[in-house]
């Protein structure tokens, strides 16, 4: 299932099946997905210790640690599909080297979950590599 909603930085694709956004995106497996977290009791792995303040400040950011990319985005929309999800993996609603366009997003859509202010591309969230004794930004 691929459920097309507006993330807390812009319109986005979610899912729990890898695959299917992999499809939508003409992505090879051996590049990854974010997955974004609804808080940080859901992280399946431990964050290095002497991160942790950044990591829990951190507003729109996507961090990679050991070769996984994770963000914790609480969900603004009130839908009882997206609460009952501890995660999905996340990409941006749009065609390959494309801005988003909605006709098609709605193409590849499963489930469409928007608010009254609709569904719209704002900035990509910032992204940092982290380890134990530095940060370095990518994006």
């Amino acid at each position: 299932m691929v459920i097309l909603t507006q993330t807390d930085t812009t319109v986005g694709f979610l899912s729990q099946d890898e695959t299917e956004l992999q499809k939508i995106k003409s992505r090879p497996s051996t590049k990854p997905f974010i997955k974004v977290y609804k808080n940080f009791k859901a992280l399946e792995f431990r964050t290095p210790k002497s991160q942790h303040k950044i990591l829990r400040r951190a507003k729109k950011t996507t961090f990679i640690v050991k070769n996984l990319a994770f963000r914790v985005a609480p969900d603004k929309l009130s839908s009882q599909l997206l609460r009952d999800t501890q995660w999905n993996y996340s990409t941006s609603a749009n065609e390959p080297n494309k801005k988003y366009a909605r006709d098609f997003c709605e193409q590849k859509a499963d489930i469409i979950i928007q608010d009254k202010d609709g569904l719209f591309e704002t900035e990509a969230s910032r992204l940092f590599k982290i380890n134990r004794k530095k940060i370095r930004r990518i994006r």
